[in-house]
Order: C-alpha cells, then structure tokens, then sequence
C-alpha cells in the first residue's frame, strides 16, 4: 500500500511545469506594435474608407445622376467649410454645441449611476422603475422637445432637459446590465469582507460591472449627442447661439445644400471624434486588463 500511494505523487518537476502554466495563464502579455504596423492596422482602413465614399460621392455628382442643387459636389461642401473657416465662426459653432453635450452628459451620469445601482440591487425599484426605464430608452429624444420647450421655454434648460430625458434611461440600463453579469461569487466576497451599502457599490459593483458600465456611458453619450441636435433643430433664439444643429437647420431655410451636408458631416465628426479619442481608449484599457481583449488591439 505504502509502495502505490509513493508512485501516485506527482514529480516536483511536474507541479513546478503546471504552476508556471497557471500562472502564464493568469498574466496578461501586453506587446507594443510598431507604429508602422498600427497606421495600417488602424488608420490605413478608415482612410480608405472615406476616400470610397468621395469617390463615389464625386462620381455620382459627375454623372448628373441628379440635379447639382440637390446634391453639390465635395468641392462645394469644403467651400461651405472654408467660407465658415474665413468668417472665423468654425470652431464656435463646434463647441458651442459641444460644451452643450458635455455639461448634459456628465449631469446625466450623476443621475442615472445612482438609479442605476437603485434599480439593479432594489428588487421593488426594479419592477417599478425598470420596464419605464426601458420604454424610454427606445422614445425618440425628439419628442421631448415640444414638452421641454413649454415646460422650460427655449433656453439652454431645455436644451439639457432633452439631453437628460435621453441619456439618463441608456446609461441606467447599462449599468444594471453589467450589475446582472457580475458573478454571484464577488458579492458573497464583498459581504464577507464587510461590504455594503455604498462601499459595497463603490468597492463591488462598480468595478465589477464596469465593461457593462461603460457599454451603457457610451450609448448615453450618443443618446446625449442626438438630443441635443433634436433640440437645436426644432428650437431657436438669439440667446441660444448657434450650434451645429441650429446652423444645420439655418442653411435648410436658406435652401443652401452644401452648408445642410457641411453641417451632417461636422455632427457626424464630432460624434465618431468624442467615441476615438475618449469611449474608446477607456474601454480597450479596461478590456485589456481583464484579459478580455486580444494584445495589439
């Protein structure tokens, strides 16, 4: 008996072997690629892209598959652009929209975190709040606007109450979605060690929920920056200033079809601009130390 339990014990060496797998297993190898290597991983591809689209773009124009006043070359739109470059009014017209969506998306995230985490961890909040929560995410934001515009009148109130009436529903539901994906295990652990009540959401939750969480502060954003153009389209006063989305309507009165594509291509920019240089590096990093993201991306 003494001579079978000796020979069923693994060698040292063995053990030594699977324990330095483990751990392989358990590290995460983050390799640097060259920066020629990620111009043409991550740049080449979009360029292309765009260069289709004017191509196309331009080809359709050249054809005259409809008429110029209905769609004006690329030409006519970066002379749209370069008229507003001249008259130093760009980059105004750019931030006073986007100082809009920023202030509404930072107020939104102050509110829908804490409903959020109510709605997730409140079994009775969750059947009250829940299904509406979810009924407003799929509203159109501009059909607050009319509300919004008599409740508040046309000042830069509505405007963030439009913004908050879409937002705050899309990061909320994102935010229980990641709570409901967080094993069982880390909460049993976090009450063992004494966690609850807001350090518990601070230490536990948050944290653990956070891929979900930044799923849902992303879908807020775009919802945030839909809302506010909703808002800029239907309303319009001198105290407002001009905005994307009120310069954009502003050459539609003027029958101006180059400023109406200058404007869509502006919103369109600074949308995709906010999600590449923030959402995104966020979430690779966030991805990547979980392991949740394959390395060179």
């Amino acid at each position: 008996m003494a001579s079978t339990e000796t020979a069923a014990a693994p060698p040292r060496n063995d053990l030594t072997g699977v324990e330095a797998g483990l751990d392989a297993l358990d590290s995460v190898q983050i390799q640097r690629a060259p920066i020629g290597q990620l111009l043409r991983q991550k740049a080449l591809p979009p360029l292309i892209g765009v260069l289709l689209v004017l191509g196309v773009w331009q080809l359709t124009y050249s054809l005259h598959v409809t008429a110029s006043y209905n769609l004006p070359s690329p030409a006519n739109v970066w002379s749209s652009l370069n008229d507003l470059w001249t008259a130093g009014t760009l980059f105004s017209i750019i931030w006073t929209s986007l100082w809009r969506g920023i202030v509404g998306f930072v107020a939104a995230v102050a509110i829908g975190t804490p409903i959020g985490l109510l709605v997730a961890r409140v079994k009775p909040v969750r059947a009250a709040i829940g299904p509406i929560l979810q009924g407003l995410q799929s509203l159109p934001s501009v059909a607050w606007v009319p509300a919004a515009v008599i409740w508040l009148g046309i000042n830069d109130s509505m405007m963030y109450a439009v913004i908050l009436l879409g937002a705050v529903p899309s990061i909320a539901n994102g935010l229980v979605a990641g709570i409901d994906q967080v094993p069982p295990l880390f909460l049993r652990a976090g009450r063992t060690l004494g966690a609850s009540g807001i350090s518990n959401a601070r230490h536990i939750l948050l944290p653990a929920a956070l891929p979900g969480y930044l799923a849902g502060l992303k879908q807020g954003w775009a919802f945030s920056w839909r809302s506010l153009m909703a808002a800029e389209l239907v309303a319009s006063s001198p105290d407002l200033g001009l905005g994307l989305g009120r310069y954009l309507e502003n050459q539609r009165e003027g029958m101006s079809m180059p400023g109406v594509l200058l404007g869509i291509i502006l919103i369109l920019l600074v949308g995709v601009a906010i999600d590449l240089l923030i959402f995104s590096p966020i979430e690779r990093r966030v991805l990547r130390s979980r392991g949740l993201l394959a390395t060179g991306r």
